[in-house]
């Protein structure tokens, strides 16, 4: 049984979690132990971790604090950024709590208050835009805001203006490096809007354009579990797989496609493909 119901609150109250097993997705909020992750999350750690000597000059950021939280489902993810920015005496940077999944990170945030939370796009329980719906509230607190910077592999579309217009300060891709990390949780820290260089002007042209309306009507119908269980389905995922990753049953999955292709008028799984690719939803 997954350990993703018991959230992770202030650093160094969770030595004792039990290792997740070596099947599934990695849910465990803890970041000591002998995790592997998958090969996705040790790429994207490795670019992370690349910056390391930089960082530990954060340049321009001497005597500033931050308590950060990390919202990543990867373990070894969430150790390599703990690892690279967490060094509070050098970065300024205070990693006050982990969690692997929506409840986790709405029970973390709550309970630890950071300025500012590193969010991940795809988490189990409902995604980043779960997580910034339930948080509401924080982030509309006058004396001390909490802030998200979403931190993602995805770069596409209906992702970052998902989390933008669910509240979120910024959005920068995982090949960022630590150094630039460091630079953008301050930023955040301070109430500006940070992106990768690359989404910028897609952002800007996104929300100033009305030949590039932010919502699609088509994907409007789908529930949040339709829209990531029909993500999955078009990166190729076996209904097995995907009943793992979002902790339900495989009856359940198949009930979630069946309504995916019924509201979107699709016949199988290779015109939902074909359709998800074309929204750039893959």
């Amino acid at each position: 049984m997954s350990d993703a119901s018991e959230p992770v609150g202030p650093r160094g109250g969770s030595e004792g979690a039990a290792e997740p097993s070596a099947a599934g997705p990695d849910t465990s909020t803890g970041v000591t132990g002998g995790a592997t992750g998958s090969d996705q999350a040790a790429d994207v750690t490795a670019d992370v971790t690349a910056g390391a000597v930089d960082a530990a000059v954060a340049g321009g950021q001497e005597g500033r604090r931050a308590r950060v939280v990390l919202v990543d489902d990867h373990r070894m993810f969430r150790t390599g950024v703990q690892a690279e920015i967490g060094r509070t005496s050098i970065t300024g940077v205070e990693v006050v709590g982990e969690a692997a999944d929506v409840d986790q990170a709405v029970t973390v945030i709550t309970t630890t208050r950071p300025e500012v939370v590193l969010l991940d796009v795809h988490l189990p329980g409902g995604g980043g835009v779960e997580v910034l719906r339930r948080c509401a509230p924080l982030m509309s607190d006058a004396e001390s805001p909490v802030r998200f910077l979403a931190l993602s592999v995805s770069d596409a579309a209906e992702d970052v203006i998902g989390v933008i217009r669910g509240g979120a300060r910024g959005y920068v891709t995982k090949t960022i490096t630590g150094t630039d990390l460091v630079d953008s949780i301050f930023r955040v820290q301070d109430g500006d809007a940070v992106f990768s260089p690359r989404l910028a002007g897609f952002v800007l042209d996104a929300f100033a354009s009305t030949d590039a309306p932010p919502v699609d009507e088509d994907l409007d119908r789908l529930t949040q579990r339709e829209r990531e269980v029909l993500r999955l389905i078009a990166r190729g995922y076996a209904y097995k797989e995907i009943a793992k990753q979002l902790f339900i049953s495989v009856k359940t999955v198949e009930s979630h496609v069946s309504a995916v292709l019924r509201k979107l008028q699709l016949s199988n799984r290779h015109e939902l493909t074909r359709w998800a690719t074309a929204r750039r939803l893959v």
